[in-house]
Parts: structure tokens; sequence; C-alpha cells
């Protein structure tokens, strides 16, 4: 059975530092690398590090261990003002010229 196509959007894009605030890794900051729409899911940076064995592809090759990035829920990131040095929601504002930004609730700092 296929997934249900999303309805609605992140509010985290690719290239956010973000601040995770939930698991192993709180406290911890981070760029998105990556967003999944589908599963509500972030990719940051340096974030839940993932141990995966990679077994050798020709002959005379050899495996490897390798470290990767594995996905966090978007729920367990805030995005953080890296000025400020304070993590903080995120309200979408109605500009003058009616074009949606995103808003630093904290600070008031225009993202987009």
């Amino acid at each position: 059975m296929a997934k249900p196509t999303p309805t609605r959007k992140l509010r985290i894009k690719t290239g956010d530092t973000v601040q995770v605030i939930a698991g192993k890794d709180r406290g911890r900051r981070g760029k998105v690398l990556r967003t999944l729409l589908e599963d509500n899911r972030v990719v940051v940076e340096g974030i839940n590090m993932r141990t995966r064995h990679v077994k050798p592809k020709q002959e005379g090759e050899r495996g490897r261990i390798a470290n990767e990035e594995a996905p966090i829920h978007a729920s367990n990131v805030m995005l953080y003002s890296v000025d400020q040095k304070v993590a903080s929601r995120i309200e979408m504002v109605l500009q003058e010229d009616g074009s949606k930004k995103r808003r630093l609730k904290k600070t008031g700092e225009i993202l987009d």
C-alpha cells in the first residue's frame, strides 16, 4: 500500500541551524542536511549518528564501517538563532507584499 501524500509542509528547511530538544543528543546543534517530508523527519549534521557495516563490492576491495546521520523526528528539533544564541519556535507572518515569511518567536528574527 502506498504512503499517503503529505498535506502540510515542514517549517524547518534544508540549511537551517537547529537544536535538538529531546533524545540522546539533547542540547546539541547542527545544520539540517535533508528533510523527509513524507515521514516528518530531518537529517541533521553530526546528530543521531549510526554505524553501518558496508560489505566489499568488488574483488580486492575491503569492507568498512561507515558512520552516518540517521533521520530524527521534526518535533524533536527547534530552530536555533546563531546571532542571539537561543532556540525558538517558528511563526509564519504575512508581509505587506503578500508573501509569507518564517519568524522566530523569541527574537523576532525573519529567516527567509
